[in-house]
């Protein structure tokens, strides 16, 4: 069997299968059935309900929440548009419908003001945010610089990481992999199905569970001088992940739990799936979280805050702000765009805003300047394409409110 190649029906039909009741354990998670489900999660008939349920797929590790989740208080407030997509103007429910939407928050000075939940995805429900988990990361790295579990951001990876001795890697600064400038041999071209170097490591680290994400770094290569271009790389993420568990001598789950999610008052648990069934798997750090879209909201509104979340200081500030304040030459990431990136997160080049984004239109929105949280969970037909209507809404919505 070809596990990488995407079939609608037999898509509907295994992924229905899987979320059916329970399997029994031990789960088989190199079945044919799960190999491909797997290779077709991203079917667009389909994706609105697999990215509600990804640990049907995959094997995953568990981020425990604590036992007192962070109040957020509601205030309904109407959205009222035009809100415009491809040239036309919308109201908000029509928007929401053409842009593939499965979940919307926003929150204003603190508060709730529009919760809406779509395609049977509810307050529980998990979903995947996938790239917006490399903004996860970069804080969890933050934390860990904090508690000296890091030394600096100077620090070489191969301090902590010494298999990518001789790898694109060695050399390579912490701080150099965080703005996504390591250097590396990596093309970051969403082409599933395709014999692209993104689809190669996809097919055989998530789909078939053939080696871990890190396992594939180390046998990488550099393209470039360290610290000389911009780079977009899921794989310099994984590298982040693996240093991090490596640094702090934990697993990255159980380390995010004890030191985010229960300090900052999440109120249900989050998973992040795996490269490849316990022991041998890593949590997919590059795209692999899943969480509740208030929970979501709670981590961007503790950015907003400057690291605090339910009465405590989780996040060093002065990390908040490295993160996602651009230095000179990170805005914009090449000449022309909208958008820069800071360490792990995307900056606008019109204003203080920033933004976790992952793919088929993932956000995690925040305008420091008009104290305004916005979260918005999608399932559209193309990995890529539709990040700016989504941003303009953004913006429209925090503009009136």
């Amino acid at each position: 069997m070809n596990p990488t190649k995407p079939l609608a029906v037999a898509a509907l039909s295994c992924t229905l299968s899987l979320l059916s009741p329970a399997m029994a354990e031990p789960i088989d998670w190199t079945s044919d059935t799960l190999l491909g489900a797997r290779a077709s999660m991203f079917f667009p008939g389909l994706n609105y309900l697999t990215f509600q349920h990804m640990n049907k797929l995959f094997a995953t590790r568990t981020v425990a929440a604590g036992s007192q989740a962070w109040h957020l208080p509601s205030d309904a407030t109407a959205l009222n548009g035009p809100f415009q997509f491809e040239g036309e103007d919308y109201d908000l429910e029509a928007f929401l419908e053409k842009t593939r939407t499965n979940g919307l928050l926003v929150i204003k000075d603190g508060t709730i003001v529009h919760e809406q939940y779509r395609n049977s995805m509810t307050p529980a429900t998990r979903h995947t945010v996938f790239s917006m988990s490399k903004s996860i990361i970069a804080t969890l790295i933050g934390i860990a610089q904090s508690e000296g579990a890091i030394g600096s951001l100077d620090d070489k990876v191969t301090d902590y990481l010494p298999a990518m001795a001789g790898s694109g890697y060695d050399g390579v600064t912490i701080e150099q992999v965080l703005s996504m400038r390591s250097g590396v041999n990596w093309e970051e071209r969403y082409e599933f199905g395709s014999d692209t170097q993104l689809t190669e490591v996809h097919d055989n680290a998530l789909v078939a569970y053939n080696y871990r994400w890190c396992d594939y770094a180390e046998r990488s290569g550099p393209k470039v001088t360290p610290g000389e271009a911009f780079n977009y790389a899921t794989l310099d993420t994984s590298v982040l992940g693996c240093l991090l568990a490596a640094a702090t001598g934990t697993k990255v789950s159980e380390y995010m739990s004890e030191k985010l999610w229960q300090p900052a008052g999440m109120e249900h648990p989050g998973y992040w799936i795996m490269d490849g069934p316990e022991p041998v798997g890593d949590e997919f750090y590059g795209a692999g979280f899943n969480a509740t879209l208030r929970d979501l909201g709670r981590f961007g509104l503790m950015m907003l805050n400057d690291g605090q979340a339910n009465g405590r200081q989780v996040v060093p500030s002065d990390w908040v702000s490295a993160s996602t304040i651009p230095d000179a030459g990170y805005e914009p990431y090449e000449p022309g765009a909208s958008l820069g990136y800071q360490y792990q997160w995307w900056t606008l080049t019109d204003s203080d805003a920033y933004a976790a984004i992952g793919l088929f239109n993932q956000f995690i929105y925040i305008d420091p300047e008009r104290d305004v949280v916005i979260v918005k969970l999608s399932y559209s037909t193309d990995p890529l394409g539709w990040e700016e209507p989504n941003i303009n809404f953004f913006k429209a919505v925090a503009e009136q409110l």
